[in-house]
């Protein structure tokens, strides 16, 4: 057991190895791109500046990383973790792809000799970023030693001699540790680069000066606001012309790089009638009664019943608890049974609370097996006569290792066997030092608690918890109503027209090719398909039924198409209509501030007045009359000598502002130090510089992002 306890240890260590390693292993193998257009449907996932990324290898990545994450006992992904999943892999293509390509520009590689050698030195910060290659980093030197990964190495493979998970894991130790020197290759040349960006970032005294001050030199001003709202939309004229001015003006800013659809879209939730609620309820009922005798067992109640929470007959801390009950659970007094309720989370309930008992949280044991009850007799008379334990496991070949459970071990089982259930059993209640013979079906195990630490209060407690779902009658009654609703309404404005008629609601939104589903709902991909490979504007898709949780039913229809690059005009226009407002708003209480001299003038003219303090360059102001933050009076105010006032009104995001600066001081106990602010200036520079470059590599190359025609 505690060679099996060290092998799962390094889990999180082989688990962590694609996380952020794909880097090498993609940039070695690379995916092809000889494929004609016949076949790219069928086979292309994608492009990244015209190289073609193949579904299969993509999707072998995909199940490889999937097998890693068996190894922490995930073994059945939810289709949201697989596709954030298949998201992640996907990133790490593109990201993978522009650093190959800008280092081939500059001629930058990593060869295989400076990986030997970074491994030998072992103290390069990339060994610490690279997973698997992290856990064999000695904590005392913070360096690699590479006599732990033999040491390791040996180890798992003595114990993949015996036990098939131990060679398992070796065997996947051994494939994945190559991929993990290839991810560090990667690494490496991902620090390069980034090295040479980082070079081109200096910095100066008089740039610290100004960054020291602006952070803090503190003004106290007396600040007149007129807010926008003092002027009615209604009174301001918004021309077409004007909407596009300004968005040539912040065109940049409409920029996509996913082709998306404007659609709208009907979802029918199905929920239990009243019928099916009073059918789950008898059954709800017949537990309680059941519960109330003791001519049934519990185990028996539950399975017919078919409760969705099991009952382990050990009892369990309030963690274990569902979240919904355990406030109430905790409260409850041995014996006493919940009459059927219904909870929070849509079930009904009903709870027997047995018992209330205090254990160690955390208890160390020794066992030995045995084959023979015979033989684990005359063990029991040698440790009373006085032998040692460890020695006599030593006659069986056994080690008897002491081992540490935690009690909360078996709470996440949906049911025990009866041998392990004699087992936690006894861990749980045997004095410490006692030997117990237990009698498992193939043969007979000796156990001896050694050591017991902690103390936690846990409750031996049947639930029955039933959900209230719907019968497949009445599924079947809110799919023919939502079928004759689409086959009425043809197209996407006969959606808008019936949908009131039949009591649904159309909903809309801009959807992209790189989502997964419409609007956050689950097993919606053939719509999302639909929309971006066969749907015409206009047009609205078949009924999808069982979306969700099976209890959905969905209709879409395509209102517009949008190609990558640049939104239209009109798919921004309410937003540009706001700054238009904004603009034309300022420029008539501007012209009300125009020869304003002093604050007073500006509160005569119908401004309110505030006196803020310690406004700094740095941070934006807060202007509490008007509850709002201002970065550009922060600007202002901070380039006004002590005594002015604004040469111009100050244009806001929510007024128009007229200040005078009544103080200015340093802020009490901070001291300039040219260097050392030099040096963090320079710092952060480096680290926006790297991000901004990056992030400007990925906006100028051509991603094409087609998977969503497989899944």
């Amino acid at each position: 057991m505690a060679a099996i306890g060290k092998i799962r240890s390094w889990g999180p260590a082989l688990v962590g190895i694609l996380a952020l390693g794909l880097f090498g292993f993609i940039a070695q193998d690379g995916f092809s791109t000889c494929k004609g257009r016949a076949q790219m449907s069928s086979s292309i996932a994608g492009s990244i500046d015209g190289d073609n990324v193949d579904i299969q290898e993509y999707q072998a990545l995909v199940g490889e990383y999937q097998e890693l994450l068996k190894l922490q006992g995930r073994d059945n992904l939810d289709e949201e973790q697989l596709n954030s999943l298949r998201d992640y892999i996907w990133e790490i293509t593109v990201q993978n792809k522009i650093i190959e390509k800008e280092a081939k520009k500059l001629g930058l590689t990593v060869t295989a000799d400076e990986v030997v050698k970074v491994l030998k030195e072992g103290t390069h910060p990339a060994i610490l970023q690279t997973p698997l290659l992290s856990e064999f980093v000695n904590q005392q030197t913070r360096t690699f030693d590479a006599t732990q990964v033999n040491a390791y190495r040996e180890y798992m493979k003595t114990q993949a001699q015996t036990n098939a998970q131990a060679a398992e894991q070796y065997a996947l130790f051994e494939a994945c540790w190559p991929r993990a020197e290839k991810m560090l290759a990667q690494k490496l040349l991902e620090n390069k680069y980034q090295a040479l960006l980082a070079g081109c970032v200096l910095s100066n005294p008089i740039e610290a000066q100004a960054d020291f001050d602006g952070r803090n030199v503190e003004s106290q001003a007396l600040v007149a606001s007129m807010p926008y709202t003092k002027i009615n939309d209604n009174e301001v004229e918004v021309t077409e012309a004007d909407l596009k001015a300004k968005y040539e003006e912040k065109k940049e800013n409409f920029k996509t790089y996913q082709d998306t659809r404007d659609i709208k879209y009907v979802v029918a939730q199905v929920s239990a009638s009243q019928k099916d609620r009073d059918e789950l309820m008898q059954v709800m009922q017949k537990a309680y009664n059941d519960l109330q005798g003791d001519s049934i067992s519990i185990n028996e109640i539950m399975r017919t019943s078919q409760s969705n929470v099991s009952y382990l007959g050990l009892p369990v801390s309030r963690a274990a608890l569902p979240s919904d009950l355990a406030d109430s659970i905790v409260k409850m007094n041995p014996g006493q049974i919940a009459a059927p309720f219904e909870s929070s989370d849509n079930t009904f309930n009903v709870v027997k609370f047995l018992s209330k008992v205090n254990v160690a949280d955390s208890i160390e044991y020794q066992v030995v097996s045995v084959a023979a009850a015979a033989s684990a007799d005359s063990i029991v008379k040698a440790v009373a006569a006085g032998e040692a334990f460890d020695s006599i496991a030593k006659k069986y070949n056994q080690r008897a290792e002491k081992t540490w459970m935690r009690s909360t071990e078996y709470e996440s089982a949906n049911a025990l066997s009866a041998d392990n259930k004699q087992i936690f059993s006894a861990l749980l209640n045997a004095p410490v030092g006692e030997l117990k013979n237990i009698a498992l079906t193939q043969g007979n195990l000796l156990l001896k608690v050694t050591d017991r630490r902690g103390s936690v209060e846990k409750y031996d407690v049947a639930i029955v918890k039933r959900s209230i779902d719907f019968s497949n009658e009445t599924y079947n009654e809110a799919y023919n109503k939502f079928s004759q609703f689409v086959s009425e309404s043809q197209n996407v404005a006969g959606l808008e027209e019936k949908a009131a008629e039949y009591g649904y609601m159309v909903l809309d939104r801009t959807i992209a090719n790189n989502e997964h589903t419409i609007a956050g709902i689950r097993s919606t991909h053939d719509a999302l398909k639909w929309l971006f490979n066969e749907a015409e504007e206009n047009q609205i898709s078949q009924v999808y039924d069982r979306c969700g949780n099976n209890d959905k039913l969905l209709v879409v229809g395509l209102s517009k198409v949008n190609p990558k690059g640049y939104a239209s005009l009109a798919s921004v226009e309410e937003s540009l209509k706001a700054e238009v407002l904004r603009d034309k708003k300022f420029a008539k209480l501007a012209e009300q501030l125009n020869g304003v001299k002093t604050v007073a003038e500006a509160q005569a003219k119908g401004a309110v007045v505030d006196t803020l303090s310690h406004v700094t360059f740095a941070s934006p102001a807060s202007v509490p009359s008007i509850m709002a933050y201002e970065p550009a009076l922060s600007g202002a105010i901070s380039g006004v000598e002590k005594g002015a006032t604004a040469k111009a009104p100050v244009k806001g995001y929510s007024a128009a502002y007229f200040f005078q600066v009544l103080n200015r001081n340093s802020r009490e106990g901070v001291q300039y130090n040219a260097e050392q602010q030099m040096k963090t200036l320079r710092q952060q520079s480096m680290q926006q510089t790297v991000g901004m470059a990056m992030q400007e590599l990925r906006s100028t190359t051509d991603i094409e992002d087609n998977r969503y025609i497989f899944f």
